[in-house]
């Protein structure tokens, strides 16, 4: 699983003006963030708008990404939600050529417990022909992904490869670290906790800052993977207000906001989200000619 270690980032979906694709914008997102040195690419996750997206716009962006890929990086696809059969569905129905992975989110508004949680995602990983990551975000979903949950996965679901984890719970993703078996990868989904997350020994983080600063945040992830803290440190302080901006205003509104300014897409979202208010926008604008 050495595929999915260091610098994930979950790509934007760019929108037009009409609120179509910009598949023109997208191609330059990816050449972006591989040139910066990001190790795999997340597409259709939250900050790629999924719940917005029909099943053949969600196709037509695997199809694209796959191409304008080539084989760089390897390639995790979100594919999740609150039905689990809909989603064994998708799996099934979508053409996965080229992608390496799945990134599956824990069912939202349904609010399982812990039981229906585990067969959640042993029922997705049984029929997934490629290796599953799972997506702990409480924030969003309203449920928690408590740690002992994620170890029976871990050590009963060869498949189920490693955890996304966006709790902000230090002290549970530590106990996920202690109890995992070797190979099961544990990953930031929080881009401000990636330092400890990786001190503690998580294997890297899954990235929305690095839609924008690639290489920049590829620089962070690997020194703080080679132990080198303090390098890390200085790279992460440079980002820290960019960082609280990003979600200020909700994600992926701030990533676009800031991506926009680079020329790297417009700022375009799809409802019900909508772009930053003027005056988180006038903070990003400051944040960015600051770091510029």
């Amino acid at each position: 699983m050495k595929r999915f270690r260091g610098t994930g980032v979950a790509i934007v979906t760019p929108f037009k003006n009409d609120t179509s694709i910009d598949f023109a914008a997208l191609g330059r997102i990816v050449n972006h963030v591989i040139e910066g040195g990001v190790n795999y690419i997340v597409v259709m996750g939250t900050t790629g708008e999924a719940p917005t997206l029909r099943k053949d716009e969600k196709q037509a962006i695997l199809s694209y990404v796959t191409e304008a890929v080539n084989n760089r990086v390897p390639i995790v696809a979100g594919i999740g939600g609150n039905n689990t059969q809909e989603i064994i569905n998708c799996i099934r129905e979508l053409d996965l050529t080229g992608v390496d992975g799945i990134l599956s989110v824990a069912p939202y508004y349904n609010k399982p417990g812990q039981r229906g949680l585990i067969q959640h995602f042993k029922a997705i990983a049984t029929c997934s022909p490629l290796p599953v990551i799972i997506y702990n975000v409480p924030g969003r979903t309203g449920i928690n992904i408590s740690s002992e949950t994620t170890l029976q996965l871990a050590h009963e679901c060869e498949n189920i490869v490693g955890t996304k984890e966006a709790s902000g719970d230090i002290a549970q993703i530590m106990r996920i670290i202690k109890g995992k078996p070797e190979n099961f990868l544990v990953i930031s989904g929080d881009d401000m906790l990636t330092i400890p997350v990786i001190a503690s020994g998580g294997s890297g983080v899954i990235s929305v800052l690095a839609n924008a600063w690639p290489a920049e945040w590829s620089e962070m992830v690997n020194h703080a993977l080679k132990n080198n803290l303090k390098q890390a440190r200085e790279i992460h302080f440079r980002f820290l207000e960019v960082i609280e901006l990003l979600f200020a205003d909700g994600n992926p509104s701030g990533i676009k906001a800031f991506m926009s300014l680079r020329n790297l897409c417009k700022n375009n979202l799809r409802l019900p989200l909508v772009p930053v208010s003027k005056n988180i926008m006038a903070r990003i604008q400051k944040a960015a000619d600051d770091l510029n």
